[in-house]
């Protein structure tokens, strides 16, 4: 019975196959086969039982369910301004910190994304506590040009990236207000004039 025939097996199944391959080495008709042949072959067998642990595991993540996105796209909603409801829902689904909905045709938003593109500085800094994964749009908001700068200088083609609904740099910068304006005036010297591209 090949192992490549199994397919996907339970455990039940797999321990037979195991114990069927060494019956076999033991009851051949021609078992007169040396000691050594004999323990190599059934120790294969016992290898293969011994990985089975890993082969369920494997099996467990690939059948791991999705998020359920109608939840990603209620936090994400959320995120634009109820700073209450992300907490709730944040303490209730703690991976909704970086999950992202899809709006369709490559607009992507996450919880972060909404509150930094929007200006809500509050929920921006309680995501960022929780340890949301921040970019140069939120380090835009914030007026961190030491964030800012060096990602720009290093990667010159971000200056023209896309947000979330394909508002700019320059946006979030103007979002920022007043914390910043060192950040809005720097993009603006590198040329940046749009404060939303169109996405596609």
């Amino acid at each position: 019975m090949p192992l490549t025939g199994l397919g996907i097996i339970n455990a039940y199944n797999f321990i037979q196959f195991g114990k069927l391959v060494i019956i076999r080495l033991l009851t051949h008709k021609s078992f007169n086969m040396r000691r050594k042949t004999f323990m190599k072959q059934a120790g294969l067998a016992l290898v293969g039982l011994g990985a089975y642990p890993l082969l369920t595991q494997a099996q467990d993540v690939q059948e791991e369910p999705q998020m359920d996105k109608k939840i990603v796209e209620e936090f994400v909603r959320i995120s634009h301004g109820k700073l209450d409801k992300v907490k709730e829902m944040l303490a209730e689904h703690p991976t909704l910190l970086n999950a992202a909905h899809d709006w369709r045709r490559g607009d992507f938003e996450t919880g972060l994304g909404a509150a930094s593109h929007v200006g809500h500085k509050v929920i921006v800094k309680y995501l960022l506590e929780q340890g949301a994964q921040a970019n140069i749009f939120t380090a835009a908001l914030l007026g961190k040009m030491e964030i800012v700068k060096p990602m720009l200088e290093t990667f010159p083609s971000t200056l023209r990236a896309k947000g979330p609904h394909g508002f700019t740099l320059l946006h979030h910068a103007n979002k920022g207000g007043d914390e910043a304006l060192e950040v809005k005036e720097y993009l603006e010297s590198l040329g940046l004039k749009e404060t939303k591209f169109a996405l596609y």
